[in-house]
This record gives structure tokens, C-alpha cells and sequence, in this order.
């Protein structure tokens, strides 16, 4: 799932959320009330009455059939909506979980939405991102999933409860990665670099030395494309990696994880030393100047640079890296931005 569509998915689940979550709010129930088979009653305008669809129903049905589990908890920490791929995932059925307390094994993922509440607004995150969560299954085994979660509020500010939305991590987004267009040849890359990230992050792990990753935009790549063509702008990425290429360390080692996106591993020791790394990066990919039936095109990068973390995973390293990115693309390009921690965003 790329980052957009995750995005606006996410945003779309959470919307529909929210309205279930006040139809449910005004009525005082826990469940969909039983309506008959023409909708509920609601009185008109001229005082009759005419029957309607119960959109709530509706809604909950939709959120139902999302191929992601979806839990709906309420403001005391009741579970209020717990869909089929939750049940599927967890193994919990929802008629054990409606209207009462998150069970223990589920509390890790259920209360993770804590942080992006206490948190979020000050640090920067972004919740529809996902984080790497660890729960119990019903039948006792360990269960890793990428999570989002967002607090509901109403009109007034209030808090209503929270949307969590999950899948399991063994699946293919479980490293995250860039847009690829039908039949582009970058997949290669990504398996390739896949396999190195995750032998590096196994020593990291077992007492290796430290790394880091950088992740890599062409700033101006989509627009060169309509203008110029896929030709042009696939020979001048190509070009800008080589730039970047030149400038890497020994034992550094830096592929294609998009159709328009790099990534580099990194062994600095320290984040800030990682941030300077990308710098140089940044410099070396503006002079990869090339020219295409007489036009001169200069291309920049947006960067987002995360140090591994040994309490950590490497979906979660790679999410890390991949905001920070999107954080320095949406700042206007040419940018470097560090992560986690306080955004150290700066012009490159």
C-alpha cells in the first residue's frame, strides 16, 4: 500500500468511524438496534413520518468488510465494534469482546493509541503511518502487527474514543516501500535490498555495529515524467543515483525502492552523524545535471533519515525513515528531516 492511498484509506476509515461512533453515542447502545426489514422511522418535515435506511447500519457493515482488522473502543475502554479481520488476526471473536473491557492480551494494541494522543502533536507523528505492535492471540501465541490509531473527538473538542486499524506484519507492506509502476523493474532492487537490510539488522541486534537508513525522493520526478517522458526521467534518476553513489562510504550501499525512490543503508554511528551524511547526499544529487532534446533539468531530493533502534523493529525503522521523508517532500522538497525524535527539518 503506497503512502497515499494509506492515507487517504485510513482517513476514510476513520471518517466512518466516527459517524458509527455518534449514531451509537446517541442512542446508548452498543449495538445496532433491530430496525425491520424497511429502515427506522424518522419523522419529516411536514410532522408524518418516513422511513429511512438506518445509515448506521450501513456503516458498520462497511467497516465489516475491511480487509484490515478495525476495533472501535470507547471512551471508558470498551470495545464498541470489532470487525471479521479482527476476529480472523486475533482469534477473539466479537460476541466475547462488544461491551466490555479489552481483554489483557489485547491491551498492547488497544491502548497504544495513548501515545499518538499524549504525544503525537508535539513529536510530529503520523498515527495513519502504523507502528509495529506485539499482542497475544487467543490461542497464546505472539501476534505482530502494524497498527494506526486515532483519538475521536467531537464538535466540541471532547473525546469520544479511538479507532484502531491493523494488519498482520508478515504481510507484503510489512516493509515499507515506494510507488512501483506495473512491470518496472525495480522490484529486483527491493528484494535485493531487503535481504542486506534484514542480515544487517539480525548483527544489529546481536550486538553489531549501528546503521541507519536513508530514504530518498526525487523531488521533481513525477512532473518530469508528464513533461519529458518515462524514458527521460527513468535514465535521469538513474543518473542521480550514480551521483549519490559517489559519495557513499565503503560498506554503504544504496538501491532503488521506487520508481522514483532510493534507499540508502548507512553505517554512522549516531544520528546526527547520519543527518550530515544525507546533506552530502542531497548536494551530490542537485549536480546531477542531464539534458533531454536541448532542456537542461536539475533535479533535488527529499530525505528522511531514522537511526536503528535495538528495541526495535525494522518495519518500524523503515516507517520511521519513510515520514521523515514525507515530512521533507511536503515541506517543499530539498529537504533533510531526522527521525525519530524533534523534526530537525533544514534546506539542504
Amino acid at each position: 500500500m503506497d503512502a497515499d492511498a494509506s492515507t487517504g484509506s485510513f482517513s476514510t476509515i476513520v471518517s466512518a468511524a466516527a459517524e458509527v461512533f455518534s449514531s451509537l453515542a446517541e442512542l446508548n447502545l452498543f449495538s445496532i438496534p433491530q430496525c425491520g426489514e424497511d429502515g427506522v422511522r424518522s419523522a419529516d418535515v411536514g410532522g408524518g413520518e418516513v422511513w429511512m435506511t438506518d445509515r448506521t447500519e450501513l456503516l458498520e457493515v462497511a467497516l465489516d468488510s475491511l480487509p484490515e482488522g478495525f476495533a472501535l473502543v470507547g471512551g471508558e475502554g470498551q470495545i464498541l465494534l470489532w470487525n471479521r479481520a479482527a476476529e480472523a488476526i486475533s482469534g477473539h471473536a466479537s460476541v466475547d469482546l462488544l461491551s466490555r473491557q479489552a481483554p489483557e492480551p489485547l491491551e498492547p494494541l488497544l491502548s497504544g493509541c495513548k501515545w499518538h494522543e499524549d504525544q503525537g502533536a508535539s513529536a510530529g507523528a503520523q498515527p495513519w503511518r502504523g507502528t509495529m505492535v506485539h499482542f497475544q492471540h487467543k490461542l497464546g501465541h505472539d501476534v505482530p502487527v502494524i497498527a494506526r490509531t486515532l483519538m475521536l473527538r467531537d464538535g466540541l473538542g471532547g473525546r469520544m474514543g479511538t479507532a484502531v486499524v491493523f494488519h498482520p506484519a508478515q504481510s507484503l507492506d510489512a516493509l515499507p516501500h515506494g510507488e512501483c509502476s506495473e512491470g518496472s523493474s525495480v522490484e529486483a532492487s527491493q528484494v535485493e535490498l531487503e535481504d542486506r537490510l534484514a542480515a544487517v539488522f539480525e548483527d544489529f541486534q546481536q550486538g553489531g555495529e549501528s546503521f541507519g537508513v536513508l530514504w530518498i525522493s526525487v523531488d521533481e520526478a513525477r512532473e518530469l515524467r508528464k513533461t519529458h517522458g518515462a524514458g527521460a526521467c527513468e535514465a535521469m534518476i538513474e543518473k542521480v543515483k550514480r551521483a549519490m553513489a559517489n559519495g557513499l562510504r565503503p560498506a554503504e550501499e544504496i538501491g532503488r525502492w521506487g520508481d522514483d525512490e532510493f534507499l540508502v543503508l548507512s553505517h554512522e554511528r549516531t544520528r546526527e552523524m547520519l543527518a550530515a551524511h544525507a546533506q552530502v547526499l542531497a548536494g551530490l544529487a542537485r549536480t546531477a545535471e542531464f539534458r533531454w532534446w536541448g532542456d537542461r533539468v536539475s533535479l533535488t531530493a527529499s530525505i528522511g533519515a531514522a537511526q536503528a533502534n535495538r528495541n526495535g523493529s525494522l518495519a518500524d525503522l523503515l516507517e520511521r525513515a519513510r515520514a521523515a521523508m514525507l515530512t521533507s517532500y511536503h515541506a517543499g522538497g530539498n529537504h533533510i528531516t531526522l527521525a525519530p525524535g524533534e523534526p530537525a527539518c533544514s534546506p539542504s
